[in-house]
């Protein structure tokens, strides 16, 4: 498909560059089928969904995974994206024409890395010199790595270690939040647990790739980020009793759409899996995995407004975001929420 159908306006008053509080106070717009739209908060969420629906989150923790740096008398500004090794990342290097492989790059606080590969799409291998492992270095070293739509307009600074995790931030690995469960609070998840919502937990170490704009005109002209996730045997076998007994998959982010989508199989069944995917949904897609989706609102031209335009379609999902941008939404990250029920 042409990348320009998935093209909107949105003025930059409207993206978000801190969360309302309390998180739960956000809005959200709700899609459901055909029906009419509908202005609710995050916090009507036990009102919206039925008992036994399930809300599985992404339990992944983001890393301050930024690093300001020299190499020689150059500046070098690095976003790690991927874990390789015990040592070694993936990074996507500002001023990148000014390394060679094998450079040292000193960053603060006595941390160094290697530059060790340079890859085909721009990006380098860095390896951290040291015993303690990279994610004490990045502690010491490290920022937030804020989306470019946020750290263009403010500095990244002590609030954001906080504000951008989720309450169920556990495993170490992501350098983006997955930003549509930013919203949930220990209130609202006991109010979801007393009307029998139910909740589960998978991982997916959200990469830097998910800021990469889309440069093809055409969709299939566009490779998509790899990205590791897991879902465990009990989980899977849980989620698919759910399934059976009635209820309904809703995913709180793209993440654990597009792992959840990963690990299914044809018939809807899901797996345990462990491992890369690097799934790219786009209209015509068949959904086998999940019933719904909770997500923030995307930027234009995008894999992920293409991804809830295969699950709503492309002129519903546009006359959303017209709504949205009409009744002055908050946008990305830090935004506003959207329940969506095809």
């Amino acid at each position: 498909m042409r990348v320009d159908l998935f093209d909107f306006d949105l003025l930059p008053e409207r993206i978000a560059l801190r969360p309302v509080r309390p998180r739960d106070a956000a809005r959200l717009l709700v899609a459901q089928g055909d029906t009419p739209l509908a202005d609710r908060q995050v916090r009507d969420l036990p009102d919206l969904l039925r008992p036994q629906d399930v809300l599985v989150f992404n339990d992944t923790r983001v890393i301050p995974a930024q690093l300001e740096g020299q190499r020689g008398d150059a500046r070098i500004g690095t976003t790690l994206h991927k874990r390789i090794d015990l040592r070694r990342w993936q990074a996507f290097v500002r001023n990148a024409k000014r390394l060679r492989d094998g450079d040292r790059i000193d960053f603060p606080a006595g941390v160094s890395a290697l530059a060790e590969t340079r890859h085909p799409d721009g990006s380098w291998t860095l390896c951290f010199e040291g015993d303690e492992p990279v994610e004490v270095l990045l502690e010491r070293a490290g920022r937030m790595p804020l989306p470019p739509y946020i750290a263009r307009k403010r500095d990244t600074d002590d609030q954001d270690r906080s504000d951008y995790q989720t309450i169920f931030a556990e495993k170490d690995g992501a350098v983006a939040a997955p930003t549509a469960a930013l919203h949930f609070t220990p209130d609202l998840l006991n109010r979801l647990q007393d009307v029998g919502i139910a909740r589960e937990t998978l991982t997916l170490h959200v990469g830097a790739g998910t800021f990469l704009p889309v440069k093809a005109d055409d969709t299939e002209a566009h490779t998509m980020h790899a990205e590791w996730g897991r879902i465990d045997p009990e989980t899977a076998d849980r989620l698919n009793a759910a399934r059976r007994a009635g209820g309904r998959l809703i995913a709180v982010g793209t993440t654990v759409l597009r792992l959840l989508e990963s690990a299914a199989d044809e018939h809807g069944t899901i797996h345990p899996f462990e491992g890369d995917t690097s799934i790219f949904i786009t209209p015509g897609y068949a959904f086998r995995a999940i019933d719904g989706l909770m997500t923030n609102f995307h930027l234009p031209r995008s894999t992920l407004f293409m991804l809830v335009s295969a699950l709503m379609g492309l002129d519903r999902m546009q006359a959303v975001y017209a709504h949205a941008i009409e009744h002055e939404y908050r946008f990305y990250s830090y935004g506003d929420s959207s329940l969506l029920l095809p």
